[in-house]
Order: structure tokens, then sequence, then C-alpha cells
């Protein structure tokens, strides 16, 4: 009797699901990975690109007057010097953590579910550090002397302060950058010689060969690619604890009430690493359903996901209230009095949100139908990044604009300039995305390939212990690949 997806999830006895559904051959998986780069680009693809291309136009527009006009368009006041600009920052570095998460460390403890979505994943965080590295350029008022932030040795005769954040971020971010798109190319360059042998213009055979790097698929290439691929995930593995905890510091470091404490680093890590899970599975579940991917990114992928959501999610709540109680239990009225503020002053209203959309809705992902229900889980994803996006706001905003004397409070009203700033931000990001969708495998192929049963070396369909290895290359033409092949 045949199951279906969601039943098999939900009835134990009805079998263990496979990771990959309708039990296809080698090269289906290759089929249906290539159909959205090599086909039409569907209406849907369309429909989502060229809004994202107009906000892009806005980001463009509103940086352009804030060189010409100054960052006084935006609605920084005394003493609220920081705002949406840094807020946004961090929020871009938090979500870019789940793509190197899902790449590396669950690569590294060898869980075989992150092959459907680490491709994306990893393109995705790519592009949150884009939008994030925007915003320490612009915000710094005279952007002619932005090289400043540059670790510029001081022989130079430059100076460069090393004891400024900013300067820890270009280093932190710039580093988790870098990694990631190394992580992210090598990765790719198997699908590449795929998409190369199956090219039908010279153009675009060029180009994937091109960057293919003369992939052929031999035994020595998958060692060497193999080892590749281990270093550089045990480079990336400590970036995703170092990254976000050297952007808390911005914060932890200073004496200001509501940013000075210890709990930072492992709170901001666990955030970023829940709101770049809900990213994921936001781009996730619209990927699957507009290109037709439901048997290779399945519903226990969503569930494995909701799940990391769940425990990052209580992990977030549980730092709230250890700020609360820590900021009662020093004995700092100036401290207290800043996270009272935060619950009862002018922007408890933002305050409660946050606690609404981080602490409570994630608590629905207790129910298996829950993280197992498409709509829920994007509604979901998205309320939860519009509540870490206010965790940063409130985090940021509500600790500067009541300072220690009443003359000196002030409240932040954001201007159309702020607006767009952020508005254009999710344009970059969801261009870039568009475009990595459309002219590149969203899906590692070779990846999934490995968790098919025929890749079962001891498997019914695989081959046996004594069986010759079939991991060589074969043409584009030649049919069904090898389960790791990378010219299929």
């Amino acid at each position: 009797m045949a199951h279906t997806e969601a039943e098999l999830l939900d009835n134990p006895v009805a079998g263990r699901p496979a990771l990959i559904l309708r039990s296809p051959d080698f090269h289906a998986i290759t089929e249906a990975v290539a159909e959205p780069v090599e086909g039409p680009a569907p209406l849907g693809w369309w429909l989502f690109f060229l809004p994202s291309l107009a906000l892009l136009g806005l980001l463009g527009i509103a940086v352009s007057w804030l060189f010409w006009e100054g960052i006084g368009i935006w609605g920084l006041n005394v003493p609220v010097g920081w705002a949406w600009d840094i807020t946004n920052f961090v929020f871009w570095v938090g979500i870019g953590h789940a793509g190197t998460l899902i790449s590396a460390i669950l690569f590294l403890f060898r869980q075989k579910w992150r092959t459907s979505i680490n491709r994306s994943a990893e393109a995705m965080t790519i592009f949150a550090v884009m939008c994030a590295m925007l915003f320490p350029g612009i915000h710094v008022g005279r952007v002619w002397v932005a090289y400043w932030m540059f670790p510029i040795p001081n022989q130079m005769g430059m100076w460069p302060n090393f004891r400024s954040p900013l300067l820890w971020d270009v280093f932190a971010v710039s580093v988790y950058g870098t990694v990631s798109a190394l992580f992210w190319y090598v990765g790719l360059i198997p699908d590449l010689a795929t998409m190369r042998d199956r090219a039908k213009t010279p153009t675009r055979r060029f180009v994937y060969g091109l960057f293919a790097l003369g992939w052929r698929g031999s035994v020595r290439q998958w060692h060497h690619y193999e080892s590749a691929y281990l270093v550089l995930a045990a480079l990336a593995t400590p970036l995703v604890l170092s990254v976000h905890s050297v952007v808390s510091m911005d914060f932890a470091v200073s004496l200001l009430p509501g940013w000075h404490t210890t709990i930072f680093p492992p709170y901001f890590v666990a955030g970023a690493i829940f709101s770049g899970f809900a990213m994921v599975l936001t781009l996730m579940v619209i990927c699957r359903t507009a290109f037709g991917l439901e048997h290779i990114i399945t519903l226990r992928h969503f569930d494995y996901m909701a799940k990391i959501m769940l425990v990052t999610g209580s992990m977030v709540g549980f730092a709230y209230a250890t700020e609360f109680f820590t900021s009662w239990y020093s004995g700092n009225p100036y401290e207290f009095f800043t996270f009272m503020n935060r619950a009862l002053g002018p922007y408890a209203w933002a305050y409660w949100i946050m606690i609404s959309c981080n602490v409570i809705s994630p608590q629905i992902f207790w129910f298996r139908k829950a993280r197992t229900s498409i709509p829920i889980l994007f509604v979901l994803s998205i309320v939860i990044n519009i509540g870490m996006w206010f965790e940063r706001f409130v985090i940021i905003v509500t600790s500067l604009h009541r300072d220690f004397l009443p003359s000196a409070w002030g409240y932040f009203t954001p201007t159309v300039w702020d607006v767009s700033c952020l508005l254009g931000s999710f344009g970059l990001f969801f261009t870039m995305f568009c475009l990595f969708v459309r002219f590149l495998p969203m899906v590692a192929t070779a990846e999934v390939k490995t968790v098919l049963p025929q890749a079962d070396p001891h498997g019914p369909h695989g081959r046996g212990r004594d069986a010759p290895d079939r991991r060589v290359s074969v043409p584009a033409s030649g049919g069904p690949a090898p389960a790791a092949e990378g010219a299929s």
C-alpha cells in the first residue's frame, strides 16, 4: 500500500521515509535539478525577480541621496546615533549563519538530510553577507574615508583605530564571506561540469566550462575535491561561532546599560542560526513549489529545520529571561531601568512584537503536524524573521533613546530613507537569489545522489562489497550517472 509523504512522517509504523521521494534514478535527479537552469524562466520567477529588481533600484537611489546629503536624511538624533543602519547590519549577518551551519557543521556530523538544501543555503549566506557589508560602509557619514575601516598597517601613516568595532566587523564579516564563497564554489564545481556537458550553446558551454576548472570526475579529482571540501568545512565551522560573537562585541564591550553583558555572544549566535534557518525555510518553500522539487526538498527536510528552529528559539527566549534576571540581580538601577523601559516604555510595542514572534510563535513546532504543514511553516518563517529584526532594533534603540539624564532623552522615528534602505537591502538579496536559481543548480546534484538507495553499497540496489567502484566519468548522454558523478 502506498503512503503519502505526510503519512510516512506521522506514522512511524508505515516506514521511515526516504530523503528523496519517487525513487528517482541518478539521471532523473540531474534532469530535475537542471530543468530550472536550462528551461525557460517560469512566470513565477519573473513575478519575484522584477519587484526585487525594483527594490534594488530603490536602494541605489537611497544610497546615492545618502552620499549626497549625508546621514541626516535618516531619523538619527541625539541620543539615538545608531538605529536602523546597524539593526539592518546585524540582521543580515545573522541571516547568513544558517548556510554555513548547514554546509559545514552538519557536513562534519554526517547529516545526510542537508544535501537537498545546502547549496541554496550557502548562496543565501553569500548574498546576506553582501547586504550586511553595505551598512558599515554607508553609515559612517564620510564615505570618502571608508578605507579607514580596512586593516591598513600603521606604518603606512593612516593609523586606523584597531579598537573600533567597525574594524572588527570588517575583519569578521570579510573573512566569513570569503570562506563561505570558497566553500560554495568548491561544492559547485561538479555540477558546473554537468551543466557544461549538457550545454546546447557555445556560450553556455564556455562559461560553465571556464568555472568548472576542467572537472572530469576522475577518482583523483574526487579525492582532491573531498579533501578540499573537508578542509573548508573545518575552517567554516568556527566562523559560525566567531562572526556573530564579534558582532555582539560591538555592543558588549561598551559601558552602556542594556549592552554591557557577557551573554551577548552565545545569545547572538543562537539568534543568528534561528533567523538564518527561518530564511532558508522561506526560500525553500518557494523554490520547491516554483520549480517542482517536492520530491527532492521534502517535508522531512522541513521537519528537521523546524526542530532546529524550535531549539534555537527556546535558547533565544532563555537569553531574554536571563537578561532580565541579570539586570535585577546585579542591583544596578540603571541596568534594571533599561530592561523595564524595554518592556513598559515608549518602545514596549517593539519589545512585545519581538517576544511574540521569537518566543511564543515557534512553540507551535512542538507539534509534528505544524512542522510538516507548508502554510504554517511559510508563515512562521516570515514571522520569526520579523521578530528577529525587531530584536536587533530593541537592543540598539531602546538602550540609546533614554540616557542617564532625562534632558538627553529622545525618540527615534524612521524616515522614508530609513525604510528605503531596509527594503532596498531585501531587493539586493532577492535579486541575487533569483539570478542564482536561474543560472546555477540550486541543489547539490552530486551530493543528493549519494543519499539515493542506489548509492548504498550494501543496499538492495547498490553494489556489493566486492563489486568494482562505479564512480567514474560518463558523458552527458550516457544515461544514469553514478551516485557522486559530476558530469551526468
